[in-house]
C-alpha cells in the first residue's frame, strides 16, 4: 500500500513528482502510487453481472465508476474515496469495468450496464470518465440519481476551459491521447463521445461537483445548462482552486472531503425518495 500524504502540499509534490508520460503499465503504476491508500482488505468483493467490484459501508447504493481516462484506475484506487461517500449512509460500489486499449468502447459501457442491470435501485456516480460513463448508463437505463464529480462531457470544441495550465491532474493534450485509446475512430459529436450533444431530457435528478481550476470546468458548466435546458432536475457546485479529481483525497483536502459529503448527500436523498 502506497503512504498517503498528510498535508495538501505533500500531495501537490507526490502528483507533480510521479511520472505518468511511460507505457501504459507504468502509467497505471504511476496513478495507483498517487490515488491508493487504503486497504483492500477493507472492502468486500461481490460480483454482479459478471462483472466484479469492491464494496464499502451499509445502506441504499451508490454504484460509483472510478476515473482515470478509460486507461488509469481501478476499485483499489478509489476506495478513499467511496469511504468518504459511504459515511453518508450509503453502500457504494466500485465495478470492475474492462480498461483501454486492451478493450476500447463500448466494452466498459457494457460491463456497466450488466452491473446495474443485476442490481437494484441505484444511483450512479463518477469522476472524470467514470462520470462520463454514468452518463452514458444513465442514458440507456432508468436510475435514481446521477451524482458526478467533473465527468468528461464535449469533445465537440465547446468547453472553453480545456485550454487552461494549470491543473495539477489534467491537460488536454493527454486528455485527448486517453480519449483516441478508448475511443478510437469515434467522431467528437458522436453523442456517446460527447454527452453534451446527447438527448438529456430523460436523465434523473442531477448533481455536479466540479473545481475551479480543472481544464474540465466548463464539461461541467455546459452540461448543467444542456441539462437544465431539457427540463432535468440540476444541482452545481464549483470549488474554487482545486485540481480535477481532488476528490480522490478527502483525508487530505477538506474541500474534496465536502465535495463528497454534497455527492453522498445527493445520493442518499435520492434513494430515500424512491422508497416513499
Amino acid at each position: 500500500m502506497t503512504t498517503r500524504p498528510d498535508t495538501e502540499a505533500d500531495l501537490r509534490g507526490l502528483i507533480r513528482d510521479t511520472a505518468m508520460d511511460g507505457d501504459i503499465p507504468e502509467r497505471r503504476d504511476g496513478f495507483r502510487r498517487i490515488a491508493s491508500g487504503q486497504p483492500e482488505a477493507m472492502a468486500e468483493r461481490v460480483e454482479r453481472g459478471g462483472v466484479s467490484a469492491l464494496a464499502v459501508g451499509e445502506g441504499p447504493e451508490l454504484v460509483w465508476f472510478h476515473g482515470g481516462g478509460y486507461v488509469f484506475g481501478a476499485p483499489e484506487t478509489h476506495l478513499v474515496l467511496a469511504t468518504a461517500l459511504a459515511r453518508q449512509g450509503l453502500r457504494v460500489l466500485l465495478p470492475r469495468y474492462r480498461l483501454a486499449p486492451e478493450a476500447p468502447w463500448p466494452a466498459m459501457l457494457e460491463d456497466a450496464r450488466a452491473f446495474v442491470a443485476a442490481s437494484g435501485p441505484v444511483v450512479l456516480g463518477g469522476d472524470s470518465a467514470g462520470g462520463h460513463l454514468a452518463l452514458a448508463v444513465a442514458r440507456r437505463t432508468r436510475m435514481e440519481g446521477l451524482a458526478l464529480a467533473s465527468p468528461n462531457t464535449d469533445r465537440t470544441g465547446q468547453s472553453s476551459t480545456r485550454g487552461r495550465d494549470g491543473d495539477l491532474m489534467n491537460d488536454d493534450a493527454t486528455d485527448a491521447e486517453l480519449a483516441r485509446m478508448a475511443m478510437p475512430g469515434m467522431p467528437p459529436d458522436d453523442p456517446d463521445v460527447s454527452p453534451l450533444v446527447a438527448d438529456l431530457s430523460g436523465l434523473p435528478p442531477l448533481h455536479l461537483e466540479a473545481a475551479g481550476a480543472e481544464i474540465l470546468l466548463d464539461d461541467s458548466l455546459l452540461l448543467a445548462r444542456a441539462a437544465a435546458l431539457a427540463g432535468v432536475d440540476v444541482r452545481l457546485r464549483v470549488t474554487p482552486g482545486q485540481f480535477h479529481m481532488f476528490q480522490l483525497w478527502p483525508d487530505v483536502l477538506p474541500r474534496g472531503d465536502e465535495s463528497l459529503a454534497r455527492l453522498g448527500a445527493f445520493a442518499r436523498d435520492a434513494l430515500a425518495r424512491d422508497t416513499r
